[in-house]
């Protein structure tokens, strides 16, 4: 015989316990709930399927039928793609596939650094401007100073003082980020820091940070999460624009904009050198927007399709 749990009294000797039917529901509720949400939200599930499949394109580029993409063979150079070279071979006869798909490390781990470096600093900086009124102005003309920058020629310009390397590229690019997030988490705490539930804090007595931990950055998560994304896309388009232009990576190292600079001069007669590299970064660019468009119209409900 068997007994729910959900009762109070004390269970006689001899009778088992039937598990509440919550907890055996749970699992489904998970389920039921991730996919739920994917299938609400399919500009979401579509964003982040082609970045997984990009991210284990990276990953596992070694098992992906490629070559040493810095091998060089002049006797194979400007082959057109064929069985034998997927997408074709360059200038100086190294594999294109075998150098786009290793270029897909370099985007991606260029992008997701400087996402996650320039939103955490940008937040933190975002917090102290908005709620510590003393510092707003000082933190924010700052700020407002590197803004009036542009992104890429405040990017050559800390490239050109260090040596080329991704680490430098992820550096420069973050440096030139961080205003906007912070611009975006300050004008957010602006609002909140106006909000009942925050003079309440206040008036009882409870510090600053603690304000800040508890009250005001919950609420500054969602547009952040969205911010982040835009901000990966963005640095991975700067990082191939510097590389096009040899202030990015050295050319030792394959990515896709370096790609693309090697075959400029051979685009008209040989357009394929350029394209492969320019379709993947095309891509990863669109599913990285996708996947912020779709958590801005989840995360923000004035741009829910039902109200």
């Amino acid at each position: 015989m068997t007994v729910s749990a959900t009762s109070s009294a004390p269970v006689p000797p001899g009778l088992v316990v039937a598990p509440q039917l919550p907890d055996l529901l749970l699992p489904v509720k998970v389920h039921r709930g991730v996919f739920g949400f994917l299938r609400n939200n399919p500009t979401v599930a579509i964003g982040g399927l082609l970045l997984l499949g990009l991210v284990f394109i990276g990953i596992f580029a070694p098992y992906l039928g490629t070559v040493d993409p810095t091998a060089l063979a002049p006797a194979k150079r400007t082959r057109p793609p064929s069985a034998d070279f997927w997408f074709g071979t360059d200038a100086l006869g190294r594999d294109i596939y075998s150098r786009v798909l290793y270029g897909t490390r370099v985007s991606l781990t260029v992008g997701l650094s400087v996402a996650v470096l320039a939103t955490f600093a940008g937040l933190v900086v975002g917090l102290v401007s908005g709620f510590v009124r003393w510092a707003d102005t000082v933190i924010m003309r700052f700020m407002d100073g590197l803004m009036s920058i542009p992104p890429i020629l405040l990017a050559v310009a800390l490239m050109a003082l260090t040596r080329g390397s991704v680490g430098n590229v992820i550096m420069a690019i973050t440096v030139a980020e961080i205003p906007r997030v912070s611009r975006l988490v300050r004008g957010v705490v602006l609002s909140l820091r106006e909000q009942a539930y925050v003079d309440a804090a206040v008036a009882s007595g409870t510090r600053t940070p603690m304000i800040i931990l508890r009250h005001i950055l919950p609420n500054t998560l969602a547009p952040i999460l969205v911010q982040a994304t835009y901000v990966c896309a963005s640095a991975m388009i700067v990082e191939s624009i510097l590389s096009f232009i040899g202030a990015g990576t050295p050319p030792t190292i394959p990515s896709w904009g370096n790609i693309m600079a090697e075959g400029r001069a051979l685009w008209q007669v040989k357009p394929f050198i350029v394209f492969f590299p320019a379709a993947f970064l095309s891509v990863t660019v669109l599913a990285v927007n996708l996947l912020g468009d779709g958590l801005r119209d989840a995360l923000d409900p004035r741009m829910a399709k039902g109200l």
